[in-house]
């Protein structure tokens, strides 16, 4: 989407006045554009150090309805819930629910490492709450960091994985009861 220059963005990126114009696209395709290259870079080197700590196999299938759920969560939360922002452009929001989805499982397992690593995001999340994103974040990617983006992108994750897991348990119920 970087490669489509201003017009490209100028048509995805998340915009309150022309979603309640009825652009309704934009409450996910916001995530899709950047603020620069600086910026898309940040958002994959995030994607790649995910993949990294969390190897969980996934089929495209779940892949991409994690990515169309937490993108959508992340444009409705802003829309409902952040009146004040008007324009949102980036991945990061999208990439937190990721990182929550993907370290949760590794948690339960108890690896050392996804322990430090959820603490230290629970962390960050729970800073930008307070505080708001530093101001060197702003300056290096050339415009304001929507820190509410993140929050709602690990909300959505919670909420995601909340009834994902219900339905496990539903199935496993159900296939326990049949064999009875």
């Amino acid at each position: 989407m970087q490669l489509g220059g201003a017009a490209t963005h100028a048509v995805l990126r998340y915009q309150r006045a022309a979603i309640e114009a009825g652009q309704w696209w934009r409450l996910f395709s916001g995530n899709l554009v950047h603020l620069g290259w600086y910026h898309l870079g940040l958002n994959v080197l995030a994607l790649l150090l995910l993949i990294a700590l969390c190897a969980e196999p996934l089929r495209w299938r779940d892949w991409w309805a994690r990515v169309g759920i937490l993108g959508a969560g992340v444009g409705v939360g802003l829309y409902l819930f952040a009146p004040g922002i008007n324009n949102y452009v980036g991945l990061s929001g999208l990439v937190h629910g990721l990182f929550v989805l993907g370290l949760w499982p590794l948690v339960r397992k108890g690896d050392v490492v996804a322990v430090g690593c959820f603490a230290f995001l629970i962390a960050k999340l729970a800073y930008e709450c307070v505080s708001g994103a530093p101001l060197s974040d702003a300056r290096a990617i050339g415009g304001s960091v929507v820190t509410e983006s993140h929050l709602f992108g690990a909300l959505t994750a919670i909420g995601y994985g909340c009834v994902r897991s219900r339905r496990g348990r539903r199935a496993v119920v159900h296939e326990t009861t049949e064999d009875r």
